[in-house]
C-alpha cells in the first residue's frame, strides 16, 4: 500500500525536475540559436539557469496598491499547472504517471491555467501597464484555445473511428500512431493539423509574433513589469516547462514513436535512448516553432493575433479535419 503511493510520488517529483532543468535547457537554446541566426555572439546555453538563480536571490516587490495574495499567489499557480501536465504526458515512451480517460481534454484545460495565472497576476499588481497586458492575454488564450480543440478533436475522432477504445486517452495515441491508421487523404489532414499545432505553439507560449501581452515596446514588458525576485523566477520557470509541455504534447500526438524499440534495444540502454530521442523531437519542435518564427517576425498586433487564429489557422485546422473525415468515412 505505501510502495503503490510512493513509487508515483517519486516519479512525479522526477518528471517535475526533469521538466525544470529541460526546460531551462530549452531557453538556453532558443537564445543561443537566435542569436546565431542574427549574427550575433548571445549568450552561453546555461544562461537562463543564472538568470533564475540571481532571481531567486533577489526580494520580492509588492506595488503598494496590489491584491498581494493574489499576486503572490499567481506564479506559484502557474507553476504548479504546468508541471502538473507533464504528468499526464509521456515521457521518453514511459507512460503518463497520471493516466486515465480524457488525458487530452483535461491538458487542454490545464493548458488554460498558466494563462489564467497570469491574467490574475496582472490584474492583481494595480499597473496599467499590466493590466493592458493582461487583456491581451485574455484575448489572445481565447483565441487559440479554438484551433488547438480542433487538432484535438481531429485526432480523436480518427482514432474512434479506427476501433481505438478511449481515443482521447494519450496512452491511445502511443499504442496507434495516426499515421499508421489513416490513408493517403489523412496524412494530407495529419501535416496540416500538425501545422496548426507548431504555429498554436508560440501563441501558448506568448512568444514573438503573439507577445502582445508582453510587448516590452510598448507596455514596458506588460503582464509582468511589476514582477521581480522569486515571483518572477517562477514565472520564468514556467515559461520553460510550458515549452517542454507543448514539445511533448506534440510528439505524444503526432511522434510518439519508441526509437528503442525500432533499434531493439531494452533495459536501462533503451530508456536512455529512448529519453535523448524524446530531448531532441522537443529540441526541434521548439526551434522550429518559436526559434525560427520569432527570428524572422515582427510581433502581430493584438486583433492581428485573433484573426490569425479565429480565421486563417481555425479554417486550416477545419480543412484537416475534413480531410480527416472523409479518410475515415472512406475506410468505413
Amino acid at each position: 500500500m505505501i510502495l503503490s503511493l510512493v513509487v508515483p510520488v517519486l516519479t512525479g517529483i522526477a518528471v517535475a525536475c526533469f521538466g525544470i532543468l529541460f526546460g531551462l535547457i530549452l531557453l538556453g537554446v532558443d537564445r543561443v540559436l537566435a542569436a546565431r541566426m542574427q549574427a550575433r555572439i548571445g549568450p552561453p546555453l546555461l544562461q537562463p539557469f543564472t538568470d533564475v538563480r540571481k532571481l531567486f536571490c533577489k526580494e520580492n516587490i509588492t506595488p503598494s496598491n496590489a491584491v498581494t495574495w493574489i499576486f503572490h499567489l499567481a506564479p506559484v499557480v502557474g507553476l504548479a499547472s504546468v508541471l502538473t501536465i507533464l504528468l499526464y504526458l509521456p515521457i521518453a515512451g514511459l507512460p503518463p504517471v497520471l493516466g486515465g480517460g480524457g488525458d487530452l481534454i483535461l491538458v487542454m484545460y490545464l493548458l488554460t491555467v498558466p494563462a489564467l495565472a497570469l491574467v490574475a497576476g496582472g490584474f492583481a499588481s494595480s499597473s496599467p501597464y499590466a493590466t493592458v497586458g493582461a487583456q491581451r492575454e485574455m484575448v489572445t488564450m481565447m483565441a487559440y484555445e479554438f484551433p488547438l480543440a480542433i487538432v484535438i478533436i481531429a485526432i480523436a475522432w480518427r482514432l474512434s473511428i479506427a476501433g481505438t477504445a478511449l481515443p482521447f486517452t494519450i496512452g491511445a495515441l502511443s499504442a496507434a500512431p495516426i499515421w499508421g491508421i489513416v490513408g493517403p487523404l489523412g496524412v494530407i489532414g495529419g501535416i496540416v493539423l500538425l501545422v496548426t499545432l507548431l504555429i498554436v505553439t508560440p501563441a501558448e507560449l506568448s512568444r514573438i509574433p503573439f507577445d502582445s501581452p508582453e510587448a516590452e515596446t510598448e507596455l514596458a514588458g506588460g503582464i509582468l513589469v511589476e514582477y521581480s525576485g522569486k515571483n518572477l523566477g517562477i514565472f520564468s520557470l514556467t515559461q520553460g516547462v510550458k515549452t517542454v509541455v507543448m514539445g511533448a504534447l506534440v510528439v505524444a500526438i503526432f511522434i510518439p514513436y519508441s526509437l528503442a524499440s525500432w533499434l531493439g534495444l531494452q533495459g536501462a540502454l533503451g530508456m536512455v535512448i529512448d529519453l535523448l530521442a524524446f530531448m531532441v523531437k522537443v529540441l526541434v519542435i521548439s526551434t522550429i516553432a518559436v526559434t525560427i518564427v520569432r527570428v524572422s517576425m515582427t510581433r502581430f498586433r493584438i486583433n492581428q493575433v485573433v484573426s490569425m487564429h479565429w480565421l486563417y489557422l481555425s479554417f486550416i485546422g477545419v480543412i484537416g479535419l475534413v480531410l480527416m473525415v472523409v479518410d475515415g468515412l472512406g475506410g468505413v
